[in-house]
């Protein structure tokens, strides 16, 4: 692959500039007082650990704590309490009585893919006419297009449903008013404007909109609109219940926090998709080689997501819909293996397109860049996202890759927790020809000469923005723990924090003074193995990407390390074993 750099930031005077990647900063949690460590431990009949996590993570009344442990369905908000909600059920209850076509508009990743899939499984069963539609990401765009227009003008639609798009697709939405049709938005972006004029937008993030979660990813909110549509069309809420496995998958893949309803959405959702009845997700869980296995947040996050993400990447991201929408194993499995011949390829691409970002880094004065823009010729814009967050994780900077094409720029950004990256491309947005996202990752799209201008302002609002402190990534430990607290007990009491993400991550230890048994064994690529001792407490560790971090050390040492608790069930073995997230000499400052 060749790829030609255009602008990429303030150029170094000499090659090798940019600094190792940065080393993060621990910082514990204030332990909570001990009455109210009490309370929790007698009221909830847990170990002191258990109760000091709890209560580390705010849950420190015992009926908050209980509901937290054991999420429940009753718990979900009154989908009528969306603003829109009431006209958007009319008008597609009367739609599907009248036998209007309905288009259901998608976005091409998997939370597009699964709201998509959600709503046209709901509409065919309440005997609609319907007709699901995914953009091309390379000739159609991002968001609610003319192409989307097009579409509704070409099957005869009179309604268009959007998933996970249309809240800043002002243009395109009154085009179909214009031809007489009416647009419900069903999405979670944040607004970079004044909303649409169309009959309904559900989003809880729009300005006025009166729902009590704003965190739902738009899968969510699909789902709450098929728990009001559903009684409306004489189909069962049950049926829609039975869609979960598709909530949970969307909302884990698209990195929505998991609190609140997502919680919910992600425990019941998991649990179900272990024995899924969905055809096609059953033959990507076999495909991936996780049939049998437990389905946890970090399987479907790095394993099952990538291989839906990926047709949306490199091909027609419809091809995903078409999957879940599949009622035979039969016409299942041609697709899953399709998925996993694409997803091969998606890895390929990334190793070259981060290959040539970091020849990039090397040309930027990392002393005058706080915001990266690294923008070339070659690069597949389906791919460029996922770059990017390696980017992000090498520099400690919020990064936008722009892949350069016939004089137009499509970009994809990540940022890190200290910086807004939709607020910030907001002040550049007179720049775009559109853009959207949230906090942490938004896509804009730009002419080429407008690229240099942007480098500029993004790197201005950055320094602007961040400190030399807010560069240095955090590991936020939940406790001290002795290795020998870490127990068959515990880890049993862990998997009811579960599941695990953004918003509420695997619980993080940290170690102080523990013995390194013998020196670590090197595993993969850049991995290590080792066993640590303290006390009456042994325990075997695992640290991927940290055999830099190991050089030179020997059997006999004394460490800290920062990790947490897992289980381990490679070949056949199920044991607890500690994940690295850092680990250093005492006398090292973090």
């Amino acid at each position: 692959m060749t790829a030609t750099t255009r602008l990429t930031g303030p150029v170094a005077s000499g090659a090798g500039s940019r600094p190792p990647r940065p080393r993060p900063r621990w910082t514990v949690s204030e332990p909570p007082p001990a009455q109210v460590i009490a309370t929790l431990a007698q009221s909830l009949q847990l170990s002191l650990v258990a109760a000091q996590l709890l209560a580390a993570r705010g849950h420190v009344e015992p009926e908050r704590a209980k509901l937290f442990l054991r999420p429940k369905l009753e718990r979900l908000n009154d989908p009528r309490s969306m603003g829109g909600m009431d006209v958007a059920v009319e008008r597609l209850a009367r739609a599907v009585k009248s036998g209007e076509m309905v288009l259901v508009h998608g976005d091409y990743d998997v939370d597009g893919m699964c709201s998509t899939t959600l709503l046209v499984r709901l509409l065919r069963e309440g005997g609609g006419c319907v007709t699901p539609f995914i953009p091309s990401r390379l000739t159609d765009g991002y968001d609610l297009t003319m192409a989307g227009v097009r579409a509704a003008q070409s099957c005869g639609a009179t309604v268009v449903v959007t998933c996970d798009c249309g809240t800043s697709a002002l243009e395109p939405i009154a085009a179909l008013t214009a031809l007489g049709i009416d647009t419900i938005v069903t999405d979670h972006h944040l607004p970079g404007g004044p909303l649409p004029d169309c009959l309904a937008v559900l989003n809880p993030r729009a300005p006025g909109n009166g729902y009590p979660d704003a965190d739902l990813a738009a899968v969510g909110v699909a789902f709450q609109l098929a728990r009001a549509l559903a009684p409306a069309i004489g189909v069962s809420e049950g049926f829609v219940f039975r869609m979960l496995d598709l909530v949970a998958l969307a909302t884990i893949a698209d990195v929505a926090p998991l609190r609140g309803e997502n919680r919910i959405f992600a425990r019941f959702g998991l649990r179900m998709m272990a024995e899924t009845e969905n055809a096609g997700l059953r033959a990507l869980i076999r495909a991936s080689g996780l049939e049998g296995k437990p389905m946890t947040a970090g399987r479907v996050g790095y394993i099952l997501a990538p291989r839906l993400n990926a047709v949306g990447r490199l091909g027609n991201a419809l091809r995903g819909v078409e999957l879940l929408l599949c009622t035979s194993e039969a016409s299942a499995n041609p697709i899953a293996r399709d998925l996993e011949e694409l997803n091969r390829k998606r890895q390929e691409m990334d190793k070259e397109t981060l290959a040539a970002a970091r020849l990039l880094l090397d040309t930027l004065d990392f002393g005058a860049t706080r915001g990266l823009v690294l923008a070339a010729e070659g690069w597949h814009p389906g791919v460029i996202g996922i770059v990017a967050s390696r980017v992000v994780e090498e520099t400690g900077r919020p990064a936008v890759l722009i892949a350069l094409q016939n004089g137009e720029g499509k970009g994809s950004g990540r940022s890190i927790s200290a910086f807004d990256l939709h607020s910030a491309l907001t002040e550049c947005k007179d720049l775009f020809v559109r853009y959207g996202g949230h906090r942490v990752a938004a896509g804009v799209t730009m002419r080429e000469e407008r690229v240099a201008e942007f480098a500029e302002r993004f790197n201005a609002v950055a320094c602007a923005r961040l400190t030399d402190n807010d560069l240095v990534p955090e590991l936020r430990v939940d406790l001290a723990l002795d290795l020998s607290e870490a127990t068959e007990e515990l880890g049993s009491i862990l998997r009811h924090f579960e599941p695990f993400g953004i918003g509420n991550p695997g619980p993080l230890f940290a170690s102080r003074g523990v013995e390194l048994l013998a020196a670590p064994k090197r595993i993969g690529t850049d991995g290590i193995k080792l066993r640590l001792a303290a006390g009456a407490g042994e325990l075997e560790a695992i640290g991927w990407g940290m055999a830099p971090l190991a050089e030179g050390l020997r059997g006999g040492e004394t460490l800290d390390v920062a990790w947490r608790l897992e289980r381990d069930e490679y070949q056949g073995r199920d044991r607890l074993q500690a994940k690295l997230a850092d680990l250093v000499r005492p006398r090292t400052e973090r």
